[in-house]
């Protein structure tokens, strides 16, 4: 099932030998987009209207059928059932418990000629979370969302999803919007969801950070409409890198690999190892355990375009390699896996051992889920409470502090031909 390359020394032949996933922007579907999004920012509700009955056969008599009602909320946590709600739950203290660890705090320095200079720390007041609809039903992206911005202090919290012909929201998102103690979800999908919380319109309000998965239309709109708001990240497929040795399981590594295979056919699956037999079996593995599995046509597509088995020398070579690649998640299944932490550079998140697998890092471990992909972990970070965070500086200058420096702001801001900034200095101490 895993194509098997051999490195030789060079990774930008290993680059070669794989299929590389091609993301580039569809133009089609941006021209679409922007056709939608112009729309909603000139017609606001009424595009709004128009897109849910086009798409999602979803009619909307007035703007309330949009917004879901406490009773649809509180019908919806219970109808998820007791069991569900308690796995929520818990899932949210293990996140509370890891992210508040991220959370910062202002500083200031008072200096000795009477300098005062600091920072501060601002939560930004409207966010709106995207969740996806559909085919597509993932409480634990309302977890993942929405817990960082709690932490960070975030004034309001909105999520925007869709609905089909019934109008309805599944049961198991409103129980996690109510575990994560959310009261304003609108039943709004698409590009048009994303224009509505960037633009503003009658009912919905204007946001500053967009954050949540969705696809191709939304993952567009996100990116059409950034630097009016901001957003988390445009992420792609999703993506597993295992680096194992001698000890490592075979049926573990087959099971973590399909794991990641399954969600789409352009999921991307690699195995790293220093042991040729062990790939071998890895391949063997993956046949007897694809035979019970649902998406089984899906997790054959991704490995066969998107899978790889690279036989390394050593764990350094692998570990080069890796963060080259820079996956979204990575399994180092090694003797001592702790011992080789130090040598990730670039991931999204990182699993250590054979009883540490990605799918529990995307329900229960506390990590966050939304992570950077396609390589973009050479620059990014997993979502954090960082994310919902402003730093502004400030400084206080006595006037015989500003004298000590002016001078050299004189000179500094006539070396750039700025005399407006000079003059800003030079007439506090004119007589």
């Amino acid at each position: 099932m895993l194509k098997k390359i051999y490195y030789e020394g060079n990774i930008d032949s290993i680059f070669e030998k794989l299929d590389r996933r091609k993301e580039g922007i569809n133009k089609k579907v941006e021209r679409t987009v922007e056709d939608i999004l112009e729309d909603v920012r000139k017609n606001g509700d009424m595009a709004l209207i128009k897109y849910a009955e086009m798409f999602d056969g979803f009619k909307i008599n007035n703007m309330n059928d949009v917004l879901v009602s406490k009773e649809e909320l509180e019908e919806g946590a219970k109808a998820a059932g007791e069991n569900f709600l308690r796995i929520l739950i818990r899932a949210k203290e293990q996140i509370i418990e890891f992210h508040k660890n991220q959370i910062g705090k202002s500083w200031k320095i008072n200096k000795a000629n009477g300098v005062v200079m600091g920072q501060i720390l601002t939560p930004l007041k409207r966010v709106a979370v995207y969740v996806p609809g559909g085919t597509a039903i993932y409480p634990s992206t309302v977890l993942m969302n929405v817990i960082p911005a709690k932490l960070a202090g975030v004034e309001e919290i909105v999520m925007i999803t869709p609905v089909k012909e019934d109008g309805k929201v599944p049961d198991v998102i409103l129980a996690a919007t109510k575990v994560c103690e959310i009261d304003t979800i609108y039943k709004v999908g698409g590009a048009q969801a994303i224009g509505a919380v960037a633009y503003g319109t009658e009912t919905i309000k204007k946001v500053d950070k967009i954050i949540g998965p969705g696809n191709i239309y939304v993952a567009t709109a996100k990116k059409l409409v950034y630097g009016m708001v901001d957003i988390d990240m445009t992420a792609g497929p999703s993506e597993i890198l295992v680096i194992a040795d001698k000890t490592a399981n075979p049926k573990y590594i087959a099971a973590d690999l399909m794991s990641q295979a399954e969600h789409d056919k352009l999921s991307s699956s690699i195995l790293i190892t220093t042991e040729e037999v062990l790939a071998d079996e890895v391949n063997k593995e993956i046949m007897i355990q694809i035979a019970y599995l649902k998406r089984k046509e899906i997790i054959e597509e991704s490995l066969k375009n998107f899978g790889a088995s690279i036989i390394v020398k050593t764990l350094d070579e692998a570990f080069n390699i890796s963060n080259e690649i820079a996956p979204e998640h990575i399994e180092i299944l090694t003797q001592n896996p702790i011992s080789q932490l130090s040598k990730v550079r670039n991931a999204g998140s990182i699993f250590l051992g054979e009883n540490s697998p990605e799918p529990l890092g995307d329900y229960m471990s506390g990590t966050n889920h939304v992570l950077p992909t396609s390589g973009t972990a050479k620059f990014y970070s997993a979502l954090g409470v960082y994310d919902f965070i402003k730093y502004s500086s400030y400084s206080y200058y006595p006037k015989d502090a500003l004298e000590t420096f002016k001078d050299d702001v004189l000179d500094f801001a006539n070396l750039e031909g700025l005399d407006a900034h000079a003059n800003s200095i030079k007439v506090r101490f004119e007589d």
